[in-house]
């Protein structure tokens, strides 16, 4: 575990495992703007590692120990030029790019600005394909005004049954609408930046054309908040070089839900270049 130091006092915290086989791939993984290394380390990264590949899971600024400055707008180009420093920095050898959700996009970003060298050999986006427009402006907008009323705690009692799988909601549903009051997110807090300047202020409008590397597209079927599946397929449609997964059993937060299918297809991804 490290901290990337940025500049006044900002910086990227990280986990790095180089890989454990000369020809093995590394696994960079994007988080989703409520996420953090977590969704990744434990079952999937161990589970990459002991095949031979190495990983590496990061915070944005603002999310878990990664550090920023009060005045910062913690928007889409400023973590993708961050992604940027801490792929120049660490160079990990043949980077397969792993996003979820808004990680997704921001993964492609920095992969069409270009990383000096690094060679990125795939891009996996997870239930990242969405058309901007009214509806998903709502959807942004209305994740701002939840937290700002009533914090995470009523951001997760409110979402998590449309974000999960059924099977993962049976598991764990006495975690959740518990007894008590609800607490609003500090508007200065990380999290709160990042929803408003990064998940209401997104760009969605990716050049898929010039997405020139393999692309690896999985979709969790029941997600309830995000997935449109024409709108997946049609931007699938102008992926170059892309093949695509979709998990029945699986919703939006398909990491947290289905770790182990998750590896098997990453493996079998990397397996096809």
């Amino acid at each position: 575990m490290s901290i990337l130091k940025l500049n006044d006092g900002n910086g990227l915290f990280y986990i790095h495992t180089p890989p454990g086989a000369s020809n093995g791939r590394t696994f960079v993984f994007f988080n989703a703007l409520t996420g953090d290394t977590g969704m990744w380390e434990g079952a999937i990264c161990e589970a990459l590692q002991a095949a031979g590949h190495g990983t590496l899971s990061f915070n944005f600024r603002g999310q878990t120990d990664s550090p920023f400055s009060a005045g910062i707008d913690l928007n889409e180009p400023l973590i993708v030029e961050d992604v940027r420093r801490l792929l120049a920095h660490l160079r990990p050898p043949r980077a397969i790019l792993v996003g979820l959700s808004i990680g997704g996009l921001f993964a492609a970003r920095a992969w069409l600005a270009g990383i000096d060298g690094v060679e990125i050999n795939g891009l996996v986006l997870i239930n990242t394909l969405r058309r901007d427009g009214p509806r998903l402006q709502w959807i942004n907008d209305a994740l701002v005004r939840c937290v700002q009323l009533g914090g995470l705690e009523l951001f997760r009692d409110l979402f998590v049954p449309l974000l999960f799988n059924k099977s993962w909601l049976a598991d764990n549903r006495a975690n959740f609408l518990k007894a008590g009051s609800y607490t609003p997110l500090a508007d200065d807090s990380g999290q709160a930046n990042l929803l408003r300047n990064a998940g209401a202020n997104a760009d969605w409008n990716l050049p898929y054309e010039k997405l020139t590397l393999p692309v690896m597209v999985i979709t969790g079927l029941q997600d309830r908040v995000f997935l449109d599946l024409e709108d997946v397929a049609a931007l699938y449609d102008r992926l170059p070089c892309a093949r695509r997964i979709d998990m029945a059993d699986a919703a939006h937060l398909l990491p947290a839900e289905r770790p182990q299918e998750l590896v098997t297809v990453l493996l079998d991804f990397i397996g096809e270049l």
